[in-house]
């Protein structure tokens, strides 16, 4: 007797812990009754259990629980073209989460996560690649970025929604170009600089030959000018020193001949090794002759 109510009470408990769930915080439930999704009475909507406990039959309903949480989609790099056939790598992701529990379970194979992110990645794909495709890479790059992530994400919203899903955000991480875009454009960046460089070391060869030239043009004139300055002096002085001669020869003639000899005479002899034939008799040794100068 007491080995049965041991096995009643025991069946007992099994029964009533197989008939308790729990779920869990960031969590919902739905329950499955011999296979299809349990929906409220007269209404199609589906059964979805909030975080806490609760009650099912046993071994009739089978409880799914599903993530309720935003989920991060870390889509790979991929290869998307211009609509000037540009092609460009972009590295984006995706924020969504389930918003139609038992559609998301329906159209997942049973609320796998694997393949709702491979589903949501196609058409991420196609509405990225249809947006890219209409605009050019200086869009793309600057200005229309968000334009573009805002279009990606209502494409999204409307494609998304028939697999219970809600798509809340689209974000490009980042976009480079392809290797071989790449070695090209820096070709063709290195081409232009060589060519503004080049053209400006000639704009610098010409100004320097101006500069010199106007240098050398400013330099012929000083020295024209000092040559005709230094003229001009010269023959001011030698004019100054003719009236001088003049004057003195003229106050006494003859003692101005008497220093032009004696002036003669020391440039004559200076050098003590030259050899002078005259005549004794000239008027070049008149004052070594006669101090005087009588003769």
């Amino acid at each position: 007797m007491k080995r049965l109510l041991i096995v009643v009470l025991a069946l007992v408990a099994i029964l009533l812990f197989s008939s308790v769930f729990v779920v869990a915080e960031g969590e919902r439930g739905i329950v499955l009754q011999f296979g299809k999704v349990k929906r409220e009475q007269g209404s199609e909507l589906p059964v979805v259990y909030q975080p806490g406990l609760h009650f099912k039959v046993p071994m009739i309903d089978q409880v799914r629980k599903l993530d309720a949480r935003i989920q991060t989609l870390d889509d790979q790099v991929d290869r998307f073209v211009t609509s000037e056939k540009k092609d460009l790598i972009i590295d984006s992701y995706v924020k969504w989460r389930i918003n139609n529990f038992a559609q998301y379970y329906l159209a997942t194979g049973g609320g796998n996560r694997l393949q709702a992110e491979s589903l949501l990645r196609r058409r991420i794909n196609n509405s990225l690649r249809s947006e890219i495709g209409s605009r050019t890479i200086r869009d793309i790059v600057s200005g229309e970025r968000g334009d573009v992530m805002e279009s990606a994400l209502k494409g999204l919203l409307e494609s998304s929604s028939e697999l219970g899903i809600k798509v809340l955000d689209v974000r490009i991480k980042q976009i480079n170009l392809p290797t071989e875009v790449s070695n090209s454009i820096y070709q063709r960046m290195r081409a232009e600089r060589t060519a503004v460089a080049r053209e400006h070391r000639s704009e610098g060869r010409e100004q320097a030959e101006v500069i010199k030239a106007e240098a050398d043009r400013r330099v012929t004139v000083m020295i024209a000018d000092a040559q005709r300055n230094s003229r001009t002096l010269r023959g001011e002085g030698d004019a100054e020193a003719a009236k001088i001669y003049a004057e003195a020869y003229a106050a006494d003639p003859e003692f101005f001949t008497f220093i032009r000899s004696l002036e003669a005479y020391r440039k004559s002899f200076e050098q003590g090794g030259d050899m002078m034939i005259l005549k004794p008799e000239g008027d070049f040794f008149r004052f070594l002759k006669d101090p005087s100068g009588s003769n």
